[in-house]
């Protein structure tokens, strides 16, 4: 069943750095600063620095455990391995679905965007029939470039990625010399004209955590990268360093740039259909529009190649972990890919881009769910150590604070995502849940991958009795900010626990000898 020696590994150092920087770029940086600025005003600067602190903390404890397995799909693995099924599966059906929404999602940004030249696509809310026609078509390109092998892939996302980057640099440097209003920081209501509320729930509900979770491309990839121990850290930490300095340069850039004009009724009165081309066009740098028009198709088109062909990782190690049935975890062997997954994904894809119909409908119920599965990870990183998995040369130094660090604050920005938004995450999770008990059942499970579990549906419990009670779109019974103060210190508790129950569950199973070898055994072949 574990096909994991039909991948190609051919994938090195800039191949990977392009494919986690290719997913952070994305129609994140096209539309992520005008909704962030729009919630919360100049605050939303805040909003980029937070989101981009706490997945910075989350990646360090993944890096170090691809240091020690690298195994494609090790997003739903690691967990599978440390805490049983039951994490696994609720873990990895969130991942799925967060990422099988990436594809509509940035084929949705494209055609927001092309509206401006091409009427008829986008009504100003929503696709139009037309609209979504020429997204279904744009993800089909998706699928195709991935489905004939990771080196096609490696090799067009590396040219999509150096071309993509440069725009977003021009369109930073282009605004701040022609067009930035320093007032734009303190009129209009203030920093924080909403309040320091609204730019911390912006992080999950904004395009914050959806623009920066790309990074995880390398971590996805590992089964395919030529030297992951060398490689996958540097990929990873290099690809989400520039991430942060570019999307805080580029809200800056944007807040300034917005002019007085457009700011009578306020932030939320702020609304573009293609935010930065037009701010550009207001300023006369109608060179800089016609790019970034131009890149409006590159950036979210090599941001959904790269998660086209990481997700079908995903779906793969859901199947090697029985929560998906095993026809799913079929590689071509010709090409050395996931056929079969990539093609459920596409499927669901349609699923997200039909109801919603535009880029930030589905990113508002996708961001909460995606910073929910990075949570386990920081978590998965001490349970190695703890089960002597982790060799002395593999340990990044500080994780006893850091794994901790990154859960809580992952869980903290969850809690912020609001009421309004985590009361629509609720029904995916139940569906998830429920499928998690047939293939306990079909599979014929022990009680041991439950108990390994408890945990987490601690967590999702504490999450949201908590939002329904605080003061985030909820009934403040709660007021703020003891309620963030009681969602850290109850998470902190869980995070540890988690930790306890997770180092028991390894010592009497022996999961890792049953899946793939780990990368020293690999080097050592």
């Amino acid at each position: 069943m574990n096909e994991d020696h039909l991948l190609k590994r051919r994938m090195g150092f800039w191949s990977l750095t392009a494919a986690s920087l290719g997913g952070v770029i994305g129609s994140g940086w096209l539309l992520g600063a005008m909704y962030a600025a729009q919630s919360a005003g100049p605050a939303s600067i805040l909003s980029w620095v937070i989101g981009g602190v706490a997945l910075g903390l989350v990646a360090l404890g993944f890096i170090e455990m691809t240091r020690v397995r690298s195994i494609s799909g090790g997003l739903v693995r690691y967990p599978q391995e440390t805490n049983g099924s039951l994490v696994a599966a609720i873990i990895g059906w969130a991942i799925w679905l967060a990422y099988s929404a990436n594809p509509p999602t940035e084929a949705s940004g494209i055609i927001q965007y092309l509206s401006k030249l091409m009427p008829g696509l986008y009504n100003g809310t929503q696709l139009t029939a037309s609209g979504i026609l020429v997204a279904i078509l744009i993800m089909i390109v998706f699928v195709v470039i991935n489905y004939f092998g990771v080196h096609i892939f490696a090799k067009v996302n590396l040219v999509v990625t150096t071309l993509k980057f440069i725009v977003p640099t021009l369109t930073l440097i282009g605004l701040f010399a022609s067009g930035f209003h320093a007032s734009n920081f303190t009129s209009h209501g203030g920093f924080a004209p909403y309040g320091w509320s609204a730019g911390l729930s912006a992080i999950a509900t904004s395009g914050v955590i959806f623009a920066y979770t790309g990074f995880r491309a390398a971590i996805d990839l590992a089964g395919e990268a030529v030297n992951p121990r060398r490689d996958i850290p540097r990929a990873v930490l290099t690809a989400l360093g520039i991430a942060i300095v570019l999307y805080i340069g580029l809200e800056l850039a944007f807040v300034g740039a917005v002019p007085g004009s457009s700011l009578v009724q306020g932030w939320h009165g702020v609304n573009f259909n293609s935010p930065f081309a037009q701010l550009a066009t207001s300023v006369n740098l109608m060179w800089l529009s016609w790019l970034i028009y131009a890149d409006s198709t590159f950036s979210p088109a090599g941001s959904s190649v790269v998660y086209t062909a990481t997700n079908a990782r995903v779906v793969y190690g859901l199947a090697l972990n029985r929560f998906f049935p095993k026809f799913l975890a079929k590689v071509n062997p010709r090409y050395g890919v996931p056929g079969r997954a990539m093609l459920l994904n596409f499927v669901v894809g349609l699923l997200f881009l039909l109801p919603f119909k535009s880029w930030h409908s589905i990113i508002e119920i996708t961001g909460a769910l995606g910073i929910f599965t990075y949570a386990s990870g920081s978590a998965s990183v001490l349970i190695y150590r703890r089960s002597g998995k982790t060799q002395p040369e593999d340990r990044i130094r500080g994780m006893g604070w850091i794994a901790p660090a990154g859960f809580v604050v992952a869980s903290l920005i969850i809690y912020w995502a609001g009421w309004s938004v985590l009361n629509k995450t609720l029904p995916l999770l139940i569906v998830g849940a429920v499928l998690y008990l047939v293939a306990f059942f079909v599979n014929r499970q022990s009680g041991r991958e439950l108990t390994g579990g408890l945990w987490l549906l601690a967590f999702l419990v504490l999450e949201f009795v908590l939002s329904y009670l605080g003061s985030f779109d909820g009934i403040k019974a709660i007021p703020a900010p003891w309620d963030s103060v009681l969602v850290a210190v109850l998470s902190l508790a869980i995070f540890f626990w988690a930790v306890a129950s997770g180092t028991s569950y390894m010592g009497k199973t022996d999961t890792i000898s049953q899946s793939a070898p780990s990368e020293h055994a690999n080097l050592e072949a």
